[in-house]
C-alpha cells in the first residue's frame, strides 16, 4: 500500500471509532415530563445527540425517542447534567438539558 492509501484508511478507521463512541449522558426524569411532541416516562435515560437531534433510550425498556432540539453552546463548562423542567398548562415540559462536562445545552422547542 502506498503511504496517501495507508493515511486515508487510518482516517476512515479513526472516524469510525469517534462516531461509535459518540458521548452519551444519563439523565433520571423523576416525572413524566413532554418534550417536544413526545411525552416521556418517569425514568432513567440515555441521550445522545444525532444532528439536530436527541435520542433519549429508556434505561428500563431499551425503547428510543427522538427529538429534535437546538444546540448551544456557550459559557463555563456545566459541572452535571440537569434537565430544567417547567410547568406549562399544567403539565411538565422539558425546556432544556445542560450536558455536564461541556458547554452544551439542549434546547426543546414546544
Amino acid at each position: 500500500m502506498t503511504t496517501k492509501s495507508l493515511m486515508c484508511v487510518a482516517a476512515l478507521a479513526l472516524a469510525g471509532i469517534t462516531v461509535a463512541n459518540a458521548k452519551s449522558y444519563d439523565v433520571v426524569l423523576y416525572n413524566q415530563v413532554k418534550a417536544g411532541s413526545i411525552e416521556l416516562k418517569a425514568g432513567e435515560y440515555s441521550v445522545k445527540i444525532k444532528g439536530d437531534n436527541a435520542v433519549f433510550t429508556s434505561a428500563a425498556n431499551g425503547k428510543t425517542f427522538t427529538v429534535p432540539v437546538k444546540l448551544e453552546n456557550s459559557g463555563p463548562k456545566h459541572n452535571s447534567t440537569d434537565a430544567i423542567v417547567d410547568g406549562v398548562d399544567g403539565a411538565a415540559v422539558l425546556k432544556s438539558i445542560k450536558l455536564g462536562g461541556s458547554t452544551t445545552t439542549l434546547e426543546f422547542n414546544q
